[in-house]
């Protein structure tokens, strides 16, 4: 049975089914292909808008800010705040950092914490630097 079977396999008259299933199967196999390559050119193509989007706005956002640093508000509140100038009238009170802190709650006031001492060996410390310049690592101060 199974020889009869061989010789049907190898039969010169199924050649031509052979060849045709090959040639499907090389059609199916390139088409698959093709929509991935699209659904992946797809993808950048939506990314590429969305960051076009993004720059957009914030262009947008640098067009409004610029038009309001060209306003006469901004100039007078820039005036007033880097210049230390008043409005005709005005009165300009000048308070310094003791008595403005006299009226804060000291506990929300932050107190810069001492440098810790590394106690570690040097060659220790060359490891581990050698280590973070490897893997790419910032160094931490």
């Amino acid at each position: 049975m199974s020889s009869r079977k061989l010789k049907q396999f190898s039969d010169p008259r199924n050649l031509a089914v052979y060849v045709f299933v090959i040639v499907v199967i090389a059609i199916a196999w390139s088409g698959v292909k093709t929509l991935q390559s699209n659904y992946d050119l797809q993808k950048q193509i939506s990314v590429l808008q969305q960051q076009n989007t993004v720059l957009n706005l914030q262009n947008q956002t640098i067009a409004l800010q610029n038009k309001y640093f060209q306003t006469n508000d901004y100039l007078d509140l820039a005036a007033r705040q880097d210049l230390g100038l008043a409005a005709p009238g005005e009165k300009v009170l000048l308070i310094t950092p003791a008595v403005a802190l006299k009226y804060v709650d000291p506990s929300t006031i932050k107190k810069p914490q001492p440098p810790q001492a590394d106690n570690r060996p040097g060659y220790v410390k060359n490891i581990e630097a050698w280590r973070d310049f490897l893997l790419g690592r910032k160094a931490q101060d």
